[in-house]
This record gives structure tokens, sequence and C-alpha cells, in this order.
């Protein structure tokens, strides 16, 4: 058994350490020394914290403000003594000017005949507010804000803390003292909350840190704030009265320190047109961008509420309780064109109308749900790309839903295969660092391939940000072979990847290198490295660290794309010539092995992509492979054993990660850590959201991988990311074993589709989507964008659920009633895998292909119709895997390797489940 080092430290060992600060001091757009806050503790302090604080308490919150600011110094649950959702522990040090906390208010403003805007800021220069006396017992405090705002500008701005029936309420009233009409064309109201991570230990973070995402969905917008552990309370921030959720905007002037370990905050937006006539003018927002005129005199009030939910599951009904409106997309919000979607919505009054923009690209038509409280809506896409439904209720209320239409996934997969294996792939002859043949990464504005870069991995092809690319392509074979593209990659894995990526110096040939490409002038003629990059940094790196092998995230890759070759070659009739089975399968073996061997340090950690390692186990089982299984097994047991010891065992060269729960929770589950398979969904389910909104749903928190892989390199959060992928496996792994649980499949699913809502029309899959609205576009580079197909070619799948308040449900299918059946098309783009969550039947095929299943919910009936055979396929095998208490279901056909052979025909197969 390894000697494992424990996680609890959130300052990484080794290269850890010296990866974590070089990109901080690189990639960052701070220029701050090694210790930022020290440079921020410098700062004079405005808050005139020394006045003392004053608290207020509800039934549900302790509320606490700066006596002098009257901006939150905490925001408690009732429930816990020691849990601050605010960053109180940062109080004092983030107490200068133009740092901004709860309470404060952002304006732009124009006067009449003015053009303008002028910004306002409570932050930029603190003075003690003048506290309005009242006698109002639901009002906790009351300021007028003039000290701390310029003398010139023509509003009055007062705020007030109220008591809302437990709730806690923030108001501000904005009144014209001008002679002039005032348009307002900017209002953001800062949500300050305590996602600082910096010097946190894993304990300590996740029971003291939380993270926050928004639903940007007009008047039924809010903002969720989720622990990292991912248990309850949840804060809910919702509008209180006529205050949309208009936008989401990064406060990129407030000098606390961004890097790694903190993303940033934002600020709720309630109207935004002075930024998207500036700052945002070449993005298309999430909302039209609206202002407000106020007449001299006029006064306008804006703000939000904060209420609590028990859990994150609970969110929707703790919405619904307090007469918010709540959407319910199924199968989620990326919608393939040939699939046919549903939309519930659930609010005190009637739907009055419905817009869609672009006019067209969604088709809206009423239908039933199985509880009448939901109005219901069947939702069929024709235009591909971002789509927004626009509902307004009776009452005046507007809600916003942001769809993306993608191709059929089918066709959307062919595209990327072909895109990579044609656009992007690299086939220099003479490349002096031996990277042909081989999908390289792409830079999609200038079309063309990256083949060098100063971050060496990018043009390297190991790592995240230089292998995504031609894992890509070999994991697209795993969901849709082709002849063509498998010759070339067969090459690939033969020659550039087992000769030069894989093939490290030493006496160990399963080593993976950190990059093939390298910076090393003084050993290549000259004009080898391009003048027009930096290559004075920490990621140029020498062709001595190139070489190093002790990265164990590298090794997923590799043995990855030789598993994908064993199961073509062992499925599949002549589609992989060059080797047989086994030599791909023990290469596979070897480098999973390898991994322990060659870096033991970072396996410790749950790795992006480790399902392989669990898959790969499963075939050599299947084998009877046996020696080799068990020794593979017991490595990773060792793994297990030691996550097992851990209150929350997410490690991660990075201070904390997103990544590691996956392989993780798949470990644990198998060894029977069912504890601590547990805690790793509520931590995933705590940064992982369902919302309506395609950019966020589904999409588990990343905001430092932009610099790695990235071609626009900030701190952001990105949208789908790789983390949606990948921890869409566990969820929905553990769907399948609480089928009575949507929350998880919609979670689950959001974050499967969310992997493949980037790509192209013509292909081209991105590292990520840019959430900022100065930009909401996809990255310019392909870079790490592979391990997210990874997770979408493991676990894409179909599932047949039937809710008690929503009724039947297909996610990744077309469901329709035919007599006693239920009958589902299959139009995943693998249509290899269906779950009957009713049954809890899991129905998986290493080859062929489910064209329809069709199930009886009376009698148990299940009825498998499968795709006619090809030249590279005339044989099926199916897996059953089923619930121990359940019916068993089986076939009288012959078995291999535990499979049952179906005989594929000219036209389709129909099997009965026995």
């Amino acid at each position: 058994m390894h000697n494992f080092t424990s996680q609890h430290s959130f300052i990484c060992k080794r290269a850890c350490v010296l990866l974590s600060v070089a990109l901080l001091l690189s990639f960052s757009n701070q220029s701050h020394a090694q210790d930022p806050w020290k440079n921020l503790e410098k700062r004079p302090s405005t808050l005139n914290l020394e006045k003392g604080l004053l608290t207020f308490n509800t039934p549900k919150f302790r509320l606490k403000l700066a006596k002098a600011s009257q901006t939150v110094a905490a925001l408690e649950p009732i429930s816990e003594k020691d849990f601050d959702y605010t960053p109180s522990g940062r109080l004092k040090q983030r107490s200068s000017n133009g740092m901004y906390h709860l309470g404060d208010i952002n304006l732009r403003l124009k006067a009449e005949g003015e053009t303008v805007w002028t910004r306002y800021s409570t932050a930029a220069n603190r003075a003690d507010v003048l506290s309005i006396q009242n006698k109002d017992p639901k009002i906790f405090a009351a300021a007028d804000l003039s000290p701390t705002l310029p003398k010139n500008i023509p509003l009055n701005v007062k705020r007030f803390w109220e008591n809302e029936n437990g709730n806690i309420a923030l108001k501000f009233v904005l009144t014209n003292t001008a002679k002039r009409n005032v348009e307002i064309g900017a209002l953001g109201m800062p949500m300050i909350f305590n996602n600082i991570l910096q010097g946190e230990e894993l304990e300590q973070a996740h029971a003291k840190n939380v993270f926050y995402d928004p639903y940007i969905g007009n008047d039924a917008g809010y903002l969720q704030v989720t622990r990292l552990s991912g248990n309850g309370p949840v804060l809910l921030v919702t509008p209180l009265g006529k205050s949309p959720f208009e936008a989401y905007n990064p406060l990129l002037d407030d000098p606390t320190p961004k890097g790694i370990d903190f993303e940033g905050f934002h600020e709720w937006m309630v109207f935004s047109k002075a930024y998207a006539e500036n700052e945002w003018k070449a993005a298309e927002q999430w909302n039209n961008p609206t202002s407000v005129i106020l007449k001299p005199g006029q006064s306008r009030e804006y703000g939000v509420q904060f209420t609590l939910s028990p859990s994150i599951k609970a969110i929707e009904q703790t919405l619904a309780a307090n007469k918010r409106p709540v959407a319910v997309g199924i199968p989620g919000y990326v919608l393939p064109q040939n699939t046919e979607a549903k939309l519930f919505l659930n609010y005190v009054k009637k739907v009055k109308s419905m817009q869609v923009e672009p006019a067209g690209a969604l088709i809206v038509t009423p239908t039933t749900a199985a509880n009448a409280a939901y109005q219901a809506y069947l939702i069929s896409s024709k235009q591909w790309g971002r789509a927004r439904l626009t509902v307004t209720y009776a009452d005046g209320l507007s809600q916003t839903i942001n769809y993306k239409v993608i191709k059929p996934e089918a066709e959307l997969v062919k595209d990327y295969g072909h895109f990579l294996t044609t656009k992007q792939w690299f086939d220099k002859k003479d490349d002096p660092f031996g990277r042909a043949p081989s999908a390289i990464t792409y830079d999609y504005d200038k079309k063309q391939q990256v083949a060098q870069d100063s971050r060496v991995w990018i043009a390297g092809l190991s790592d995240e940000g230089g292998a995504g690319s031609w894992l890509g392509a070999m994991m697209k074979q795993l969901v849709q072979p082709d002849k063509t593209e498998i010759d070339k990659l067969q090459e690939f894995v033969n020659k550039t990847l087992f000769g030069n990526i894989q093939h490290a110096n030493g006496p160990q040939k399963y080593g993976v290198k950190k990059s093939v490409f390298y910076y090393q002038p003084d050993s290549l003629p000259k004009g080898t490295y391009s003048d027009s990059l930096n290559w004075k940094t920490w990621a140029a790196w020498s062709h001595k660290d190139a070489n190093d092998v002790g990265r164990s995230y590298n090794y997923p890759h590799v043995t990855a794309a030789h598993w994908v070759m064993y199961r073509l070659a062992r499925n599949h009739t002549n589609l992989v010539t060059q080797q047989n089975w086994q030599w791909y399968l023990n290469n596979s073996y070897e480098t999973a092995m390898s991994m322990v061997k060659q870096a033991p340090y970072y396996a410790q950690f749950g790795q992006m992509e480790g399902t392989v390692f669990y898959l790969l186990l499963m075939d050599l089982k299947a084998e009877n492979w046996n020696d080799k299984a068990a020794l593979l097994e017991k490595e990773m047991r060792a793994r297990a054993d030691h996550w097992h010891t851990l209150k929350y065992p997410f490690g991660s060269e990075m201070p904390w990660d997103s990544t590691g729960q996956e392989e993780v929770y798949l470990w644990s589950q198998y060894f029977g850590f069912d504890d601590k398979a547990q805690v790793t969904i509520n931590a995933i389910l705590g940064y992982m959201p369902t919302v309506p909104h395609w950019g966020y749903n589904g999409s588990a928190r990343r905001y430092w991988d932009f610099l790695y892989g990235g071609k626009l390199s900030r701190i952001e959060r990105q949208l789908h990311h790789y983390g949606s992928g990948l921890n869409a496996i566990p969820v929905l792994s553990d769907y399948r074993k609480h089928p009575d649980d949507l929350y998880l499949l919609r979670v689950g699913y959001g974050g499967q589709m969310g992997s493949v809502s980037n790509i192209t029309q013509d292909g081209f899959g991105p590292a990520a989507f840019h959430s900022y609205p100065s930009t909401l576009k996809i990255d310019g580079l392909s870079g790490d964008y592979g391990p997210n197909f990874f997770g979408y070619a493991v676990n894409s799948a179909t599932y047949i659920a039937n809710d008690k308040n929503l009724g039947w449900l297909a996610f990744g299918g077309n469901l329709k009633r035919e007599g006693g059946m239920i009958v589902t098309e299959i139009t995943t783009a693998s249509a290899q895998r269906v779950f009957i969550a009713p049954l809890k039947l899991w129905l998986t095929l290493d080859a062929g292909t489910f064209k329809t299943v069709s199930f009886n919910p009376a009698t148990g009936k299940v009825l498998l119709t499968l795709n006619a055979a090809d030249a590279y396929t005339p044989k099926a095998y199916l897996r059953i895997q089923q619930d121990a208490k359940g019916k068993r279901y089986k076939l009288n056909n012959a078995t291999e390797r535990g499979a049952y052979v179906i005989p594929l025909k000219e036209t389709v197969t129909t099997v009965s489940l026995l």
C-alpha cells in the first residue's frame, strides 16, 4: 500500500507549490507580489469598523451591519453558530475604499441632454452614512447614502434593511433630486459572499466557504449560495418588488486578489443598458439590456430578498413557497434539433404570453402535466444557436429562459470527429518534436493549427490543454466509429503516442511525458521557435522538464486511447487492423499501473477521466485476465482506502478542484465506502446547479483553466468546461441507484449535454464558454475540451422516468405512448445505453445500437429494437444490469464476456427481454 500524504492542507507540496505560485504570478491580471493580501492590508481602512456593529435577529437569520456604513459584516443562519455566508473573517482586510460589501450599490446615470454615462458607487469613497430614525418595527436599519456618494449625483439614495416575514430584505429608494429627467443605465447590487478559499484547508473550506450561481432570468431570476459541502441551508437571493435579474456583472475593480483560490465577486444588475453600449457592446446579452428614466422628484424602489432553503434539492420548493416562478426544463436547456423537450412552469399566475428570440428558433405548444399546478409545454427546436424564451405572466412578471439549440447528437459528433481528423490533423513529417501524425490544438479564430505556444503543453500533445484534441478524437470513435478516422488514429496511437508521448527516457516505457513540445533553442536549429511568443515564463518548459513523467493527470488520457482501440478491435470486425485487441488492452493496463509507479504523489488524488481505470478493470475481468485485474484493483483499493480516511477527499494539484470527485465517487462506490460516495455527491451538487439557463445548468464550477488551456486567458467562471462532462458521470451513476430522485437526473443530464453544447456548427470543440457579459462566446482554442467529451463518450445515455408531478419523461429520446407501451426513440449519438428508471434496469451495448426501447409499466415487458448490421458490426453485445430486488431480465442468447450476443439483421432486429 502506498504511503499517501495527507490532503488536508490546501497548500500543495513539491511541484504543486511551484505550479500554483507560478500560475498566479504569470497568468493572473493582478500585479501583486506573492502574498497579495499583505499588500491589501497596507491600504487605509475606511469602513470605520472601530465604531462597532449592529446586530439583528429574525427566526431565520442573524444579520450584523457595520455601524458606520450599514453594510453587511455578517449574514448567518440562526440554525448554526459558526457559519457565515459572507467573508466576515476578511472584514478588516477588506475595509478600504473600492472593496465591495453586501449593501453597496453601483449606478451609471445620465441626465437629460447628456451623452456620457457617469458612474457612481457607494464603495468608491467611504464615509459614514446618515442613519435614518424610524419607528417601523420591520425596519432594522435605514440610512441616507449621500455621504459616501459624490456631491454631484442627481439622485438621493436611501437604503433599508427590513424583516420580511422572517426573511431579510435589502431595499434602495432612489429619488431624482435634479430638475431634469435622469436615466438609470446601470444599477448593480454587489453580491459579496465567502468564496475566498485562500489559505483555507480542505475541511475548513467545505465547512465555511460557499459558491454561488445565478439564474439570470429577469423578474424570475435568483442567486443560489451553496456551501462547498453541499449541505444546507442554502441562501437564496430573489428580487424584491420590480428588481429583475437582468445581468450578472463581474466586479473587476474590486482589489481583492483573484486567482486559483478566488474567482472574484459579481453584482446583480437590475439595469444594464449603459454597459451594453460600452464594455459589452460586442456581446449578445442573456437578456435585453434596459434602463429607466426618473422624472424630477420621482422615486423608485429596488432591492433583493434573502431566503433560506433547507437543502439544495429543496430550492425549487422554497421558491414556490415564496411565490416565486419555478421553471423545469426536460431534458434541460440544451436542445438537439431532433428531440422534443418539455417545459413545466409553476407559478401562482397563469401565463399570458410567450415570445421566442430569434423568432421561430423554438416552437412552443401547450400540453398537460401530471400535476395540474404546472403549466406544461412541448418545445421543439429549429434554428441552431442561442434562443431566449420570454414568459409573461398575468401579473406582468417577466421570466426569461435561455436555451441552446444544437444539431442532432449523431450529426454533432460526426462533425466533431471530422473536424479533428481533418482541420486539426497534424501530419508534418519533419516535425522536430515528433508530433506527427496527431490531432493537435486548434485556433478557431485564426482557423489554423497551434504548432507553438509559450505554454508548451498547448502544442505539446500532453496535459489536458495539449492532449485534449487527440483524446477527443479517440473518444469520438467509442461513440461513433468511423473507419477512415480510425485508420488515422491507429497511426497516431502506434507511432506518435506510443513512441513519443508515452515512451519516456528511463527504464519505464509506459511513463507519460508532460509535453512533447518544449523550449530548448540551444538544441534546435535557429528559427525553430517563433519570435512573436514570450518564452520567458515558467510555462516554457525545457526539454528536461517536458520529459518529466511525474504528473499523474496525463496517464488517464493515454490509458483511454489504448482502451478505446481495444474496444474497437474486440467488439467490431476489421475496424482496427494494425494491432490485435490484446496488445491494446495490455498497453492500457500497463499505463494505468505506471501512473501509481511513475507519479505516486499526484496519484493520491482523484484523476480527471479516472473513470477509465474502472472501465478498464471491468474489461480485464470480462476477459479473465485475472492476475492483472487483481493487481490493478489492489492499486485502486489503496487509493480508495486513503480517501476513506479523509473527511473531504477532494485534493488536487490545485487549492480546490471539481474534477477529482468523479473518480473518488466511482471507487468509493465500488469498494463499498457508501458514506464517502455520498459526501462526494453532496459536494458535487454544491458546485453543479440546475437552473433554467443552458450555460449554468449542469455546469460544474471551473474558473482557472482558461489560464491553462484557453486563448482568452483570465480567471472567470467557465460555462461547460470539462467539469460538466466529468461530474455528470458520478451524478448520473448515483441517479441509477436512486431513480426516484429526479433532481439528480436533471443535474447530471445538464452536465452531459453541457459537455457538447459549445461544439460549433462545423464541428470545432472549444475549451469552454466565456461567462463575462463583455464576451459571452466560446473560447478560441480547442485546448482542454477533450476531457469534456470523454465524459460524454463514456456516460451519454437515454433515461426513461415517470415523475409524480411531471409524468412520463425521456432524457435523450422522444417518448410516446402506444397502447399500454411507453415507446422511446433513442436520440443520443452512441444509442448504446438506456436506463428504465421504474425498473431500475440499465441496458448497455458494447456493439450495435438501439433504435427504440419499449416498456409496459403494467406488465414489466421490455422490447428492444436494434438498428441494422453494418460492415464492421455484424453482432450486438448486450449487457443487463438490474436492481437485485426487482424483476430479473435475461435473453436466451449465448453470452461472451458477460454480454448477450445478438446477431444483427440487414434491417432492424427486435428482441424481447424475458
